[in-house]
């Protein structure tokens, strides 16, 4: 167990944005096909492993949080819910992936309208649902990356485990 420096949380962030790109690109490949509801299953799943194994990364698991001290807790709480994030640290219930889906909405929307239209509906619907799994996977890294960052600051840096690390990277 050691504690995290500014270097090896910016490398967990580009790593995870690597993740995040192909997710996305699998939701984009899952699109194209023509069963309803078909896609947004997989986006679903696709979504609620890219979080959890973002949280994973970052350590912040709620598992991990929970080993915590409880000032080190709180101040982890504190900066994701200043963030907006709804999403560090928690478990991935049903509740919290419907908010995930609410700040895509609009885009899972137009994803399952674009399917109607022959011949490019296919694409575009592809295309969305690239973009929205980027976007939100994209947004959480920030989150979680921005957590790390203010407790840092605050000096306030807390242990993980480099073998979960490594264990998580494998799972790729």
């Amino acid at each position: 167990m050691r504690s995290m420096t500014l270097v090896e949380i910016e490398q967990i962030r580009t790593e995870c944005r690597a993740l995040v790109a192909k997710r996305a690109m699998a939701s984009g490949a899952l699109a194209v096909v023509p069963i309803p509801g078909f896609d947004v299953a997989a986006d679903v799943a696709i979504m609620k492993q890219m979080i959890e194994m973002i949280n994973d990364k970052f350590a912040l698991t709620p598992s991990r949080i929970q080993q915590l001290d409880p000032k080190i807790k709180q101040r982890i709480f504190v900066i994701a819910s200043s963030l907006g994030s709804t999403l560090v640290g928690k478990y991935m219930t049903k509740e919290l992936l419907v908010l995930a889906f609410k700040r895509v909405g609009v885009r899972m929307a137009s994803k399952q309208a674009a399917k109607f239209v022959p011949f490019l509906g296919s694409a575009i619907a592809a295309g969305i649902s690239y973009g929205a799994m980027r976007m939100l996977g994209n947004a959480h890294i920030e989150d979680c990356y921005q957590v790390l960052k203010a407790m840092h600051a605050d000096g306030r840096t807390f242990e993980h485990d480099v073998s979960d690390e490594t264990a998580a990277r494998n799972t790729q």
